[in-house]
């Protein structure tokens, strides 16, 4: 894991986005590339090739020529390799796109504002659902990621779960404890001491536990496994059957999009 991607735009969730990233390069000596997009979404169908979205655009790009150039000044004092890109278009499809030579794409989770603009929650369930890159979403509160500190793997034996914890090792090798954590709903595929063997031979030395959910959802007990521990971030499957709704999608994956007090590294199986 060498290339990191991270949405540069100028909303709400752009620092803890930008932070998390930096800290993430900087503790692997990895590469950031920046992509800073000019959303055409703001722009509704109803607006688009009027004057009135012309002038909407036309705002949107020079908002984000300025956050760019503050970018590439405050980058410049970071020690670590970087790049700046733009584009303009659907942030998840500039997104995809640059993330084929990617190894993490940084975005936010769900924002805490629902009306906040972009949906990041929207955003963030399209790249895992559609995209081949593992996706680190971010609370928009996060200031910052200690990858020496605990994490948390939600463990349920899926082919989700399985992609998602082969992907982050390069992670996992930096945590100073790595809990697999199976919530109890029945669901259970490979055993937790599987998992746990395959990161031994990776000399990470994982502790096991079990929770059952009761009356809980799945993503309720792993969010409370997550305060628990102090974990800096979640590992997890995203529990998809069909497409990206939450009755589909899987009620902890939902949750922990829409939720989750820690950063989540979250993979779906294509």
């Amino acid at each position: 894991m060498k290339n990191i991607l991270v949405l540069a735009h100028d909303d709400c969730g752009q620092e803890a986005r930008l932070q998390v990233a930096i800290d993430i390069t900087r503790a692997i000596g990895g590469h950031l590339t920046c992509l800073d997009v000019a959303m055409t979404s703001l722009v509704g169908a109803d607006f688009t090739g009027t004057f009135a979205g012309t002038a909407i655009m036309t705002e949107e790009r020079q908002a984000e020529a300025a956050n760019r150039a503050a970018l590439k000044a405050r980058l410049g004092r970071e020690d670590i390799s970087h790049t700046m890109i733009d584009a303009v278009g659907d942030a998840a499809t500039c997104l995809r796109g640059a993330a084929k030579l990617a190894d993490l794409v940084v975005v936010n989770r769900g924002l805490d504002d629902k009306s906040a603009y972009p949906n990041m929650f929207d955003l963030a369930g399209d790249l895992v659902l559609e995209g081949r890159t593992p996706v680190f979403a971010v609370p928009e509160k996060a200031r910052s990621i200690d990858l020496q500190g605990r994490a948390v793997v939600a463990w349920d034996g899926s082919n989700h779960a399985a992609a998602a914890l082969r992907a982050a090792v390069p992670l996992l090798k930096l945590a100073r404890s790595v809990t697999l954590f199976y919530a109890e709903d029945g669901s259970l595929g490979l055993p937790l001491e599987e998992a746990a063997a395959y990161l031994s031979r990776h000399d990470i030395h994982a502790i096991i536990r079990r929770e059952k959910c009761l009356m809980d959802r799945p993503g309720s007990v792993i969010m409370a496994e997550a305060m628990i521990e102090h974990a800096a971030y979640v590992v997890m499957g995203a529990f998809s059957r069909s497409r990206f709704l939450e009755a589909a999608f899987g009620g902890a994956t939902q949750r922990m999009l829409s939720e989750s007090p820690v950063p989540i590294f979250i993979v779906h199986q294509g």
